[in-house]
């Protein structure tokens, strides 16, 4: 199984093909994909029209749904943050940082293109689905 970032989402809707896209279609086909509730807001939260967010919302209701910030993430996230914040590495989104803490507590595999979870595979085990990460 394995969660997939929204920017590949985002690109996947919008009909971009590249590696990480094609990733997603593969893995849509065999099955594993899971979701997560933070990710399905971001991707929802952008369509403009009704039609498209309509239809999003209804083939995302298919994939496997995991809570990602409950009570127990939340010193979890913390402690994640402050950890690279020691580096002197600050994340953008705090967004990222529950995806990315979520899915190495849960040692769910992410498939990403955005630069800020790249710390989070060097110095905080994140398993990412590219090999070249």
């Amino acid at each position: 199984m394995i969660l997939v970032d929204t920017s590949i989402w985002i690109d996947y809707f919008n009909g971009i093909e590249n590696k990480e896209t094609n990733i997603l279609d593969i893995a849509l086909i065999d099955g594993t994909v899971a979701i997560g509730d933070i990710i399905v807001m971001e991707i929802l939260q952008g369509f403009r029209s009704d039609e498209d967010y309509n239809k999003a919302k209804k083939s995302l209701a298919t994939l496997e749904q995991h809570e990602m910030f409950g009570k127990s993430m939340v010193v979890k996230c913390a402690d994640n943050y402050r950890a690279l914040r020691k580096r002197g590495i600050t994340i953008r989104k705090t967004a990222d940082v529950i995806i990315a803490s979520f899915c190495i507590d849960n040692k769910i595999p992410l498939l990403f293109s955005d630069r800020d979870f790249m710390p989070f595979v060097k110095h905080l085990n994140l398993i990412s689905v590219l090999d070249d990460t």
